[in-house]
């Protein structure tokens, strides 16, 4: 399983990465989404540290469902799913080849948007810093598990796929408000209770992924079938 699922994510990286236009559009959309936030403030005033830490998971969110369709459309497009569904290893090798690949690009967005809050919001890191980056693992971990299967749940029809892209959001409520917390510490905000809000992020993953992985195989495989 692991040994095809690095390439398949080697494959689909490559693919995204060599027309350009997969990660920029991700990209774009999350950056423009935090300068269009710093203008609700008045010149030379910051961005509170909630609201900046909120912003910068609400741009991370929609990045997210722009990957992760992207991933799934590239077998989709060309009718290449039966292709991947012949492939001597089970289905969920499938999810977690598009869930890693997800999250490594997710992580590469991250690394931008974390400047652009920090320029564009008035931001300054301070401690925990430890803390907001224990959680943003255990909240991108999260967020690319049930973005893999629901990447899977909303390919098809453009109408669709807009559609089951919004199921995404209130399923990932608890762990946008654990990221929230953490990383309004780590912005010079008030936030307590850290350690339980690093539980709650751990507890959604280990029950998500573990949903996810379950009902990969139904999802995916349901058209062909």
């Amino acid at each position: 399983m692991w040994r095809v699922s690095r390439a398949l994510i080697s494959k689909d990286l490559s693919l995204l990465f060599l027309r350009g236009s997969g990660l920029v559009q991700a990209l774009l959309l999350g950056l423009l989404l935090i300068f269009v936030f710093s203008l609700s403030s008045g010149p030379g005033n910051p961005v509170s540290p909630q609201a900046a830490a909120a912003i910068f998971w609400v741009s991370s969110l929609f990045c997210q469902v722009l990957i992760f369709n992207q991933l799934y459309a590239l077998e989709e497009s060309h009718g290449q799913r039966m292709a991947l569904l012949l492939l001597p290893v089970l289905p969920q090798t499938i999810w977690l080849a598009k869930a890693l690949a997800g999250f490594l690009l997710l992580l590469t967005a991250q690394i931008c948007f974390l400047p652009a809050c920090l320029i564009f919001l008035g931001q300054i890191i301070k401690a925990p810093w430890i803390s907001a980056l224990c959680g943003l693992f255990l909240v991108d971990i999260g967020i690319s598990a049930l973005g893999s299967l629901l990447g899977a749940v909303a390919q098809g029809q453009a109408a669709r796929e807009s559609l089951l892209s919004i199921l995404l959001f209130p399923l990932l409520t608890p762990l946008l408000l654990a990221g929230i917390s953490l990383h309004t510490a780590s912005f010079g905000g008030s936030a307590s209770d850290l350690e339980q809000w690093l539980m709650l992020a751990s507890a959604f993953d280990a029950i998500f992924v573990s949903v996810s992985f379950v009902l990969f195989a139904f999802i995916y495989t349901g058209d062909e079938s």
